[in-house]
């Protein structure tokens, strides 16, 4: 059975599959399919008994679909998840994992818009087929909602005057491609930090275009109800933003931070953290795919 490598490298491979700790006969979900790494190695867990539904909204994926009887890709954005496995009668599984945010492919593929290096379309959308473009975003978005985006999903220290340039911008000409929003963020970013600059606002606009939270979010609730007692859920994270919220839920039961208790002061929560600190790439890993530096992963049990 074959993947993809040049689509996405699976980063953190055995610690997230290993993690699992699955049965042959398990039934599990594969959240972000990608260029199929993750799957690939799940499946050489488990018997013919044992069956895995891979998800991915990105067109682009549908090609990397392993041939094998107890696999089934769905086309869809995780945040359906649950809708679909209904649908194919499965209202609990024995396991979940999810690689979140860009693949390797997407950040290459240049018409994608998802990268500042090369000129092309500010699209940035992970599934092409619907929503709206991060250029459309950009254009209609109002002042407040500016202001929120690059304060919520950036650690920028200058976004008012960020957003200020911005809209003078767009009010003289809109924005279209990666190369007109890369020539607004050089304009105010710190020198010998353009790159981590540019980056973050890149960044941001990616998020808000793609729900990327709000998506996040959706997947650990639906995690608490489809997994069963002991189940496990493996979260592959990049920026600090993600990993808080996968933080939060494992630790206090709430995406938010937001702590409840019993009658008794005991705190509640869905998930018991396997890992009470992240799992990183060692050095090796990182040597072999530089885009690994920044993971994050952690693992939690359904109690």
């Amino acid at each position: 059975m074959t993947t993809d490598t040049n689509y996405h490298i699976p980063v953190l491979l055995k610690e997230s599959v290993n993690g699992l700790m699955l049965k042959p006969d398990a039934i599990v979900v594969d959240a972000t399919f990608g260029g199929g790494g993750h799957s690939a190695y799940i499946l050489s867990k488990l018997s013919q008994k044992g069956f895995l539904f891979g998800f991915d909204q990105d067109i682009d994926a549908v090609s990397n679909a392993l041939k094998a009887p107890n696999f089934k890709l769905i086309e869809a954005n995780f945040k359906h998840l649950k809708n679909h496995l209904f649908a194919e009668g499965i209202v609990e599984v024995d396991a979940i994992l999810a690689d979140i945010g860009v693949s390797s492919h997407q950040f290459d593929a240049e018409k994608r818009g998802f990268s500042f290096r090369a000129e092309a379309p500010l699209d940035m959308r992970m599934n092409q087929r619907t929503g709206r473009t991060a250029a459309s975003f950009l254009n209609e978005a109002s002042e407040e909602e500016l202001l929120r985006i690059f304060n919520t999903y950036s650690d920028l220290n200058n976004v008012f005057r960020l957003v200020q340039g911005l809209l003078r911008e767009r009010s003289v000409q809109p924005f279209y491609s990666t190369g007109d929003l890369l020539k607004v963020a050089k304009s105010f970013a710190p020198k010998n930090r353009e790159h981590k600059y540019i980056a973050q606002v890149f960044q941001a606009l990616r998020i808000e275009t793609n729900d990327e939270i709000g998506v996040l979010k959706k997947l650990l609730l639906d995690a608490k109800d489809l997994l069963k007692k002991g189940g496990r859920i493996s979260v592959i994270s990049y920026h600090s933003i993600e990993d808080r919220v996968v933080k939060n839920y494992f630790k206090k039961g709430d995406t938010d931070g937001v702590e409840t208790k019993d009658f008794y002061g005991n705190l509640i929560k869905p998930f018991l953290e396997v890992n009470r600190h992240p799992i990183v790439p060692g050095e090796k890993e990182i040597e072999r795919n530089n885009r690994a530096r920044s993971a994050k992963l952690r693992i939690a049990e359904k109690v």
